[in-house]
């Protein structure tokens, strides 16, 4: 299989990730891709070889050997990364489809944009991510449970009994190189289980990080509609006027007329 080229085409999603998804796509590639390439398929390269029963009866090494590997550690693991690594493109294929959206768009409008930064996890984007990132935890515990459940632990025994047909009756067989496996098995546990983890710390950061904008604009809103009320308020004090009573001003016209006429008179 071409890692390389799974590589390739996964590193442009680190423009799209956050610190905790590099984090992630660097402990993927070096400690899961890296070790499964160079060491892990070497181990069990020649695990059937080595595989050795106290017995000569025909087939009966082969049964034995089947019940206590029904999937190949290495074949399982190969499995694992396809799946793990695959959610990353929904993310790539959703920021192609944007850049493609916002240039047809561009062309018909003279140059506007329809997305200001069509990598940029909001709407849609952001729901494609956190999804990608569901999926990606969950492929790694679904197989970690499969890897646990399949050989009960995540142990290898040097001895193993079997008594399976067609041997003649319970039958010692030896595993090569066990402590050499354990060790690249639990490894391989432990990096699962810290990229499970890296998902999840992504996943409430990107939940915290939008409450907090989501809080953020509700505040703003609130204070705009604070703001507008005091306008209209002062706009309403500034422009009422002095209410005057008709009463007084039809009276203070008559006192004056009335001096006026007196004034006439003692003229006359």
């Amino acid at each position: 299989m071409n890692w390389g080229s799974l590589q390739a085409l996964l590193s442009g999603v680190s423009k799209y990730s956050t610190v905790f998804g590099r984090v992630w796509l660097s402990m993927v590639f070096i400690f899961r891709v890296l070790v499964f390439v160079v060491a892990a398929q070497q181990v069990w390269g020649d695990d059937s070889k080595d595989f050795e029963c106290n017995t000569a009866q025909p087939g009966c090494k082969n049964v034995c050997y089947d019940h206590v590997f029904p999937i190949s550690h290495v074949r399982l693991w190969a499995l694992q990364l396809i799946f793990v690594t695959c959610p990353s493109l929904m993310v790539v294929a959703h920021v192609k489809y944007r850049e493609k959206k916002d240039q047809a768009y561009s062309a018909v409008n003279k140059g506007s944009h329809f997305y200001a930064n069509p990598g940029k996890k909001r709407g849609g984007l952001w729901w494609t991510y956190l999804l990608s990132l569901i999926f990606k935890a969950g492929f790694d515990a679904v197989f970690l449970y499969i890897l646990h459940h399949i050989y009960n632990g995540f142990d290898m025994p040097r001895l193993t009994k079997c008594s399976l047909e067609p041997c003649p009756n319970t039958v010692d067989c030896y595993i090569s190189r066990p402590m050499e496996k354990k060790i690249f098995t639990l490894f391989m546990v432990v990096t699962s289980c810290i990229c499970i983890f890296m998902c999840l710390c992504e996943m409430v950061y990107l939940v915290i990080k939008r409450g907090q904008k989501l809080l953020r604009k509700e505040m703003e809103h609130e204070m705009k509609q604070r703001s507008t009320k005091t306008l209209s308020r002062s706009r309403v004090t500034s422009g009422s006027t002095v209410r005057v009573d008709p009463t007084n001003t039809a009276s203070i016209q008559n006192l004056c007329n009335g001096k006026a006429q007196e004034r006439s008179t003692e003229k006359s």
